[in-house]
Formats: structure tokens, C-alpha cells, sequence
């Protein structure tokens, strides 16, 4: 069995409960608030085209796309749709004394600490290199130059989509921008907040006809030391190879030090050293460990139902809305209030539910159906579908009743004490059996279940707005989420929690 002690414990002490709320003295320092970006002083920016209109499809198709597929070449034009309906800037909202940014992705507390990196060969219109894409103005600053493709090859245990693909973006958190509200929880929202982004990388790049794929599995100092990372205060997270057919990438030349100046994010820095633990404990050091972690399987048979199954009956691609996915994308936001007394459709819930778990490309997956994330629902007011905490059931597409009845002061408690739990129509949890996940993965198994659960997140947040409904992302209390759906959920812990309805208009 992997060693996994330092995820359980981290875990474990970052697990929300009343008394944990009620105890935390923390308050927030609006004078000390980071910046939302990485900023370097001295490189000048590369500006990327801005022809966003190019996506193709309308957004719930693109949902469903083959997963992964090799193709050629991306251009540069390519590229720049993919990081701007990724991580780009879509929304400003001015107020006194300043300006907020909202990204193309949904972040815990706006605040945006991922970053995205490019690494490529020679592309059109793009010399092969080492880039950082700054979202505030919609550029790359080349921070190594030359063809440095190979360093993720190796590091990734030779992957075979890293090692064939023409350009690889890689995240990476810098953890102080979220820390700053979340302290030392923020380890989890590297992972969900990745999670969401790559959801739309992973639609829009689809859109382009460009593969992608999801490696969490590389030698983290190895790929750190690329990006010029401090790793006292930053972690990459993933690697995404976009495109195919490059053949393998040359040797790697000599990589130096980087020693590149940013701004500085803000007026004095909090460590919160569990993070950076978290993240040292779930390394790995070398691509043959990549591989070798890559190779661990994780074998979980479907329980018998034993509640009643309620079939679900989702959309059919001729009856699916065609709002394009850039338009889609441009609209997303998060649900800021809900109509209490509005109802969604049985139909538009399980199009949500068959969208978002419709297959991930994933190294830690051994097919793209295969999943660490279960799916447990408290309906509130579905048409066609009685008040109660259900499972869904992916194979039949269904949900089985757990318990019938009347809900929304337990969700408004579980989702910490908030209105929009309990207004909304559905409420959907992604929940995982760590146990079974760090047996087979160990400690980094954690990472890749937070991970997953951020990307049907995202997805769910996509396929809600496709629908014109809304969706917003929320914090819960762990134990007592499981303790509400056991015996069903018991041994379980939640990842992820998404609150699904109309928005209530604003007057």
C-alpha cells in the first residue's frame, strides 16, 4: 500500500465543521489583499491575436467531445482562443477605488491564483520556447527560449501524449493569492480551482480540434524548475499536451537558474506551512516514478441499488439549445441568488449530470469512462423528481433515492449555513473514497481526486449556463455531508459542491 499519511492528515485538519467556523479568529486583510496576477518586471509581452470568435459548435456539444484525439499543429490564433476561454479576462466590474477582474473560469474568492504556462516547439508565428500567459493583457512573456518540450518529457516518465505534442500548457498555483482568505485549505483549492479552468480548457480546445489530456503524474522539482518556480510559494499542478503528430522532442538544452523579478503580490506574505508540506509530500522525483505511479490501478465495483431509481432522461443532441461555447463561456458567472420557487426540469438536470461526467482524458484514469468521483444529490425542486438526497448512477443513468423528504435547512447548513444551498433547485456533491484512491495512488492520489472533482465542477457550471439556468461553486461541512448520505456515502469524503436553479432577478 502507498504511503498516504500526510494527505489523511492534511485532510483531516483542513475538514470545515461548526466549531472549526466558530474557533478560526481569521479575518481578512483588505489592505494586505494580493494582486490577481503574476506580473514580470523586465520581460516585455507578446500579444496574442485577439480573434476570439472562432469556436466552433454550440457549448453542450463540445461537452461531449471525444475526449482526446491527435491532431496537428496548432496555430497561433489556436493557442490564443484556448488561453482566453481558459483563464482569460471576461468580465470587469469597476467600484470605488478600484476594479475587479473575472476570469473565464469560476475561482474560489475570485481570486485567481493559477497560472497557465506554454511550452512549445517551433509554431507558427510562435518561436519554440518557455512562456508565461498574462491574462491582464492578454500576452506571453518568454521566460526561456529554445525547445524545452523534452524536460517535461522526461520528467512526465515519457508520457506518450507529452511526448508527442507540439505545445504542452502547464498550471501552476501561487498559493499566498488564495491563502490570503482561505489559509491553509487553499491546498485543496489549487486542485478545484485547476479543476474548473481545465474544464473549459479541455471544451475549448476540443472546439479546436486540438487533443488534450490531463497528466498529473510528472517530477515536480524537475517541471518547477522549468517555470522558474519558487517552491516555497508555488506548486505546478498539471501538464495538458495540446495537439499531436510533432514526434518526439529534441534534447533539452543546458537549463539554468531562473532568476526572473515579479511584482511583489502584496505587503507582507503569511506561510502557511501545511501547504507547501502537503505539496512536498505528494511529489514525485523522477519520470520513472511518474510512470510507475501512472501504472497503479484502481479496480471499484458498483454497489447494488437498493432504493428506488428514478431514470433520467437527458437531452438528445438534436434537442440540445445552440448557443455557441464562446457565448457560453462570455456569460458564466456565479449564481449570486436563487429562486426559491423555480423549478428545473428532470430533463435539464440530467443533461447536466450526463455533460459533466461524459469522459475524462486523465494519466490517473485507465480509460476515459472511469472516474474517482461519485455523485450524490439533494433535490429540492426538479420537476418529475421527489424532494430528497439521491445517488446518481452512471451506468443506468438514474438516481437512487436515499431518503425522500423536504431538505433545504440541512443543505443550507451544509453548504455553510448559506442561503443558496438551500434556495436552489439541486444541490450535487462530488464525493470520492479517498481510502481506495490513496491505496492505489498515495499521497498524490489526492491531488488527482480534488482534481476531477473541480472539473465536473466546471463542467456542471458550463452545462447549467448552456441551459440558461445558473450555477454557483460552495464550501461545505465535510463530516457532516458524509453523515447526512451514509449509510450510503459512509467511509466517503466530499470533493467538490455545486448549487443548480434559476437565478433569482435582481430588481
Amino acid at each position: 500500500m502507498r504511503n498516504a499519511d500526510a494527505a489523511r492528515a492534511y485532510h483531516e485538519a483542513t475538514k470545515h465543521s461548526e466549531r472549526s467556523l466558530r474557533s478560526n479568529p481569521h479575518v481578512l486583510d483588505f489592505d494586505n489583499q494580493p494582486i490577481p496576477f503574476k506580473l514580470y518586471r523586465e520581460l516585455e509581452p507578446i500579444p496574442l491575436p485577439r480573434d476570439f470568435t472562432a469556436l466552433a459548435g454550440p457549448g453542450l456539444s463540445a461537452l461531449s467531445a471525444a475526449p482526446y484525439h491527435e491532431a496537428g499543429i496548432p496555430s497561433l490564433n489556436a493557442l490564443s482562443r484556448v488561453l482566453y476561454f481558459s483563464a482569460g479576462i471576461t468580465k470587469r466590474k469597476r467600484y470605488p477605488g478600484g476594479e475587479q477582474y473575472f476570469r473565464a473560469y469560476s475561482n474560489t474568492g475570485a481570486l485567481y491564483h493559477v497560472d497557465l504556462y506554454l511550452v512549445c516547439g517551433e509554431l507558427p508565428g510562435l518561436s519554440a520556447g518557455v512562456y508565461h500567459f498574462g491574462p491582464h493583457d492578454h500576452a506571453l512573456r518568454r521566460l526561456r527560449e529554445g525547445d524545452q518540450r523534452r524536460v517535461l518529457a522526461d520528467a512526465s516518465g515519457l508520457e506518450g501524449q507529452v511526448t508527442r505534442a507540439p505545445a504542452i500548457l502547464v498550471s501552476a498555483s501561487t498559493y499566498w493569492r488564495n491563502a490570503w482568505k482561505y489559509q491553509s485549505r487553499a491546498y485543496r483549492h489549487c486542485f478545484w480551482d485547476a479543476g474548473t479552468l481545465h474544464a473549459n480548457l479541455l471544451v475549448a480546445a476540443a472546439s479546436e480540434q486540438l487533443g488534450a489530456h490531463v497528466v498529473v503524474g510528472f517530477a515536480d522539482r524537475a517541471v518547477e524548475r522549468l517555470l522558474g518556480l519558487d517552491p516555497a510559494r508555488e506548486g505546478a499542478l498539471t501538464l495538458v499536451p495540446l495537439g499531436g503528430a510533432a514526434g518526439a522532442a529534441p534534447g533539452a538544452p543546458e537549463d539554468s537558474e531562473l532568476r526572473l523579478e515579479t511584482q511583489t503580490l502584496s505587503r507582507s506574505e503569511i506561510d502557511y506551512p501545511a501547504i507547501a508540506e502537503m505539496h512536498a509530500a505528494s511529489s514525485l522525483q523522477q519520470g520513472n516514478d511518474a510512470r510507475a505511479w501512472r501504472d497503479a490501478s484502481r479496480e471499484r465495483e458498483l454497489p447494488p441499488a437498493l432504493g428506488r431509481l428514478i431514470g433520467l432522461n437527458p437531452l438528445g443532441d438534436e434537442e440540445l439549445p445552440q448557443e455557441s461555447l464562446q457565448s457560453v463561456i462570455l456569460r458564466r458567472g456565479s449564481t449570486r441568488a436563487f429562486e426559491r420557487t423555480a423549478s428545473l426540469s428532470a430533463r435539464e438536470l440530467a443533461t447536466v449530470l450526463e455533460r459533466a461526467t461524459g469522459g475524462l482524458a486523465a494519466d490517473f484514469l485507465g480509460t476515459p469512462d472511469a472516474s474517482l468521483i461519485e455523485l450524490y444529490l439533494i433535490v429540492h425542486q426538479v420537476e418529475g423528481i421527489p424532494s430528497g438526497a439521491y445517488y446518481y448512477r452512471r451506468p443506468e443513468r438514474a438516481l437512487e433515492l436515499l431518503r425522500e423528504g423536504e431538505f433545504r435547512a440541512v443543505a443550507g447548513r451544509l453548504g455553510l449555513f448559506q442561503e443558496l444551498p438551500a434556495d436552489a433547485a439541486v444541490n450535487v456533491y462530488c464525493v470520492c473514497e479517498l481510502e481506495s484512491v490513496f491505496a492505489a495512488f498515495g499521497n498524490r492520489g489526492y491531488r488527482a481526486a480534488q482534481l476531477e472533482g473541480g472539473i465536473l465542477g466546471g463542467r456542471m457550471y458550463l452545462a447549467a449556463y448552456a441551459q440558461r439556468f445558473g450555477a454557483t461553486g460552495l464550501t461545505f461541512l465535510d463530516d457532516e455531508v458524509i453523515e447526512f448520505f451514509s449509510p450510503h456515502a459512509q467511509g466517503k469524503d466530499v470533493m467538490f459542491l455545486i448549487a443548480l436553479g434559476r437565478s433569482r432577478r435582481r430588481s
